[in-house]
């Protein structure tokens, strides 16, 4: 029991390590990811340490310390994204229809079926914009049936999972379709005219994750945000960015993606809305996001019924108001955040 506990200890304890580092190596990104879980496995860890660990007097309080820590920080790094934590975006208090706007946000998984469940739980929820995530020929042919309801499209099937497809029932203005980083991966940029005329700007993302099988490091993912945070950052409409980021809410690139962006997230002060993995209950994540700039406030944000995919979807029900700005404040860089985005920002992917 003693080498099992010590064993525990030391994982434990280099997994945060390793997520510390701000490296793009997927070693080191990928402990980002389970946050919660670690934090559940510290404090399993510490009850075991306290209740059945009888060896040297000094590593017994040694472990505690060392674990007692773990937790802490990583309470600390989860804690903002709980009710506990402070709201980051405002929740409406007077509902203006012409004004608002909601999005569901759903990656189908290529391979998936159940195109049906999927048109299902959009006809159910009824959001003015879906956007559909891992979208190819099949997916694009068996959801056209949206065209009737959905007057504005964009369109991207793609068989490398990496296609995208955007419905609107409101105008989509000089859309375009960019490759920001790698020449497969698709992001849409369109304005939106809302019911009142006012227009804003979406930013529609599926950056590559850093996995070994695919992508073993995050700057093509990491280079891929903060191009559009610069975007966002100089646009001088209202901006919503959405998508599967390929990366937790509470990561460091994230944070940093906010800080660029000037862009805030309505998870913080409200919950995890884990979108990844449907199928597996202790391996969750948010990897699915909207973030949205300081003119808009929150009207509801929940998480939907699966489809069969590996992701849940995810639905955000937004409303702009002018005098939004003067009650939210965005997050603010540091000149270390500034040279680490211009550093990711300046890498070129070779071939």
């Amino acid at each position: 029991m003693h080498a099992f506990i010590i064993t525990l200890s030391i994982l434990l304890l280099s997994f945060t390590l390793l997520s510390i580092v701000k490296h793009d190596y997927w070693t080191f990104r990928i402990f980002d990811y389970p946050r919660l879980q670690k934090l559940v496995l510290s404090i399993i860890c510490l009850l075991l340490i306290i209740f059945f660990y009888h060896g040297q007097l000094l590593y017994y309080w040694l472990l505690i310390g060392l674990v007692t820590l773990n937790i802490g920080y990583l309470f600390i790094q989860i804690v903002p994204f709980t009710p506990l934590g402070k709201k980051q975006v405002i929740r409406v208090t007077t509902a203006i229809p012409t004004q608002s706007l909601s999005i569901m946000i759903a990656n189908v998984y290529q391979d998936n079926t159940n195109s049906k469940g999927c048109l299902q739980e959009i006809h159910k929820n009824d959001p003015d914009l879906v956007l559909l995530l891992e979208t190819n020929q099949r997916w694009d042919t068996e959801t056209r049936e949206l065209e009737n309801t959905y007057k504005f499209h964009v369109r991207i099937p793609l068989e490398n999972t990496y296609g995208m497809l955007l419905y609107s029932k409101l105008e989509l203005i000089a859309s375009e379709i960019l490759y920001l980083v790698e020449k497969d991966i698709p992001s849409i940029h369109t304005g939106v005219m809302l019911k009142n005329g006012m227009r804003i700007q979406l930013y529609a993302l599926h950056p590559t994750p850093p996995v070994p099988n695919e992508n073993p490091r995050s700057t093509e993912r990491d280079q891929e945000l903060l191009l559009t945070a610069d975007l966002a950052q100089k646009c001088k409409d209202p901006v919503i960015v959405i998508g599967d980021m390929n990366d937790v809410a509470w990561s460091y690139t994230t944070e940093l993606f906010l800080k660029m962006s000037g862009l805030l997230d309505p998870r913080r002060g409200r919950g995890f809305f884990n979108s990844f993995h449907a199928h597996y209950p202790i391996m969750r994540f948010p990897l699915d996001h909207a973030f949205i700039s300081t003119d808009f406030k929150l009207k509801q944000i929940k998480r939907l019924a699966n489809f069969d995919s590996d992701h849940f979807p995810i639905y955000i029900d937004l409303q702009y108001e002018k005098k939004a700005s003067l009650q939210q404040e965005a997050m603010e860089p540091d000149a270390e955040d500034i040279a680490i985005a211009a550093e990711k920002k300046a890498y070129i992917t070779s071939d």
